[in-house]
């Protein structure tokens, strides 16, 4: 099963696990899960951090690198196909980064890690 973490669920995994749900961590913690952080949620926590909205133990460029390769997670680098398909989405949700994320596990078949109840109004794979 191929997972693509929520911002959120990727800050919660790597700092704070138990917020995590069960079923959440079941699967990540199955070997036959690919786990991936969508550069979307990097730019999301540059931004955040930068705001001072986030603190991190680090600068968001080591501290997310430290950090994809401990868990080993896969990249999901922002393409065209993923932009395009974030203008044919409903409006149901209005954050940029959670539709931009929906568009990307809608293109590359994943499954959402998230408690996002918004991102389950759409035709993507949810896990919470």
């Amino acid at each position: 099963m191929k997972l693509l973490l929520d911002t959120c669920a990727f800050i919660w995994l790597v700092s704070t696990p138990a917020q995590l749900s069960q079923p959440a961590v079941a699967a990540i913690e199955s070997p036959a899960t690919e786990l991936f952080l969508s550069d979307c949620s990097v730019w999301e926590i540059c931004l955040k951090w930068e705001a001072g909205k986030l603190q991190l133990p680090k600068p968001p460029r080591l501290w997310i690198e430290e950090q994809r390769s401990l868990w080993r997670l896969g990249a999901v680098p922002i393409g065209r196909f993923h932009l395009y398909r974030v203008s044919e989405l409903a409006a149901h949700h209005r954050d940029p980064f959670d539709r931009l994320i929906v568009a990307q596990a809608i293109e590359e078949g994943m499954t959402v890690v998230t408690p996002d109840l918004w991102i389950a109004r759409y035709p993507v794979a949810i896990l919470w």
